[in-house]
């Protein structure tokens, strides 16, 4: 199957030009449709078809941390320390300075993009990062890419959007060439192109942006507009699992269980199975349920995976095969297992409960 033809990459709002905390590895999630109901094999319990791969939408760009540039100490120490008001105030000294200071100018659309310090106005952010780009500053272009791809501060415009990404790329920022690759995936402002999606993966790869060390990797695997390299595919997929990429560690996890291109470690599969199911993956909960269920990679334990299947499934994955296992748990079990469901399914804020609006 084709990977162009596998994804639907939903429209994005992406993170600010210079945020300092990456996203959450829990609010990395891979799309759960329904596996197909197959009695679990124990020599083989992921014997049920995996998921294909799933490219991580725009909107999981984890925003790229930027060091301070030179000589902007004070209004950047104060942005970083919460001082909002007199990192405006600095910035905006810098500026009526008269000098061309990049650095202050997009420090200050930044304040005004998030209402930071300063009243919330995306039309003069929108004209302090356009002052910065024409200054040279890649976190302006990239921040007046994500304004012409949501329209705010802007019209929108997704051929806007592809060339202001182009152009932060090209000046070296990784988060502006994992867009631009996304945006040739889907066609959106410039053709659809797969070769020139992987062209503007790879650098943002090899600066060790997670998602794309993921969507390359996928990309190699299936040699969809690139020569095949499982060696290098295995590798970046590895690269994106360390950083708690979870769609990555479900797919690591599988090729570890099943020793497809990396040394077969059961255990191994089932720790990463585990880690994505902690952190609110349906698949990896499926698929650590199978694994408890049959005692492989981890002693068998009945309860938990029923526990885990009902997680699961409280996210719309069903399996017939765990179903028939907490229907026959004794009584206790069952109830145990029920109450471990939901006492998890409290903390996690997507969970399908009853009476929950569609």
């Amino acid at each position: 199957m084709r990977l162009a033809a596998s994804l639907l990459l939903a429209m994005l709002v992406a993170g600010p030009a210079f945020a300092q905390s990456p996203q959450p590895p829990a609010e990395r999630k891979a799309a759960s449709p329904a596996v197909p109901a197959t009695p679990v094999n124990p020599a083989n319990p992921l014997a049920s078809p995996a998921q294909p791969p799933l490219l991580p939408s725009l909107t999981q760009l984890p925003p790229t941390p930027s060091p301070p540039p030179p000589g902007a100490d004070m209004a950047y120490g104060a942005y970083q320390s919460g001082f909002y008001i007199t990192a405006a105030q600095e910035a905006l000294k810098r500026v009526k300075a008269g000098n061309n200071d990049p650095a202050a100018l997009t420090l200050l659309g930044e304040l005004y993009a998030r209402g930071f310090g300063v009243p919330f106005d995306p039309t003069r952010a929108a004209q302090y990062y356009r002052r910065a780009a024409d200054e040279g500053d890649a976190n302006a272009m990239f921040a007046l890419g994500m304004m012409a791809l949501t329209g705010q501060g802007m019209a929108q415009s997704d051929e806007a959007a592809a060339r202001w990404f182009q152009q932060a790329a090209t000046a070296g920022h990784t988060g502006a060439a994992y867009n631009l690759g996304l945006l040739y995936m889907q066609g959106r402002g410039v053709p659809s192109d797969i070769p020139s999606a992987a062209r503007w993966f790879r650098p943002a790869a090899e600066a060790g942006v997670a998602d794309a060390q993921y969507a390359l990797s996928v990309l190699l695997k299936e040699g969809n507009g690139v020569a095949p390299d499982r060696v290098t595919s295995l590798r970046l997929l590895q690269g994106a699992a360390l950083q708690d990429h979870v769609t990555a560690q479900v797919e690591l996890a599988i090729a570890t269980f099943n020793g497809d291109g990396v040394m077969k470690n059961e255990a191994a599969a089932a720790a990463l199975f585990r880690k994505a199911a902690l952190a609110g993956n349906a698949i990896a909960q499926n698929r650590y349920a199978r694994l408890l269920s049959a005692g492989r990679g981890v002693p068998q334990d009945r309860t938990q995976a029923a526990a885990w299947h009902l997680l699961a499934k409280m996210r719309g994955l069903n399996d017939v095969y765990l179903d028939e296992v907490v229907a026959t748990l004794p009584p206790a079990e069952r109830t145990k297992a029920e109450a471990l469901a939901r006492k998890w399914a409290a903390t996690t804020p997507d969970i399908k409960r009853p009476g929950d609006p569609n």
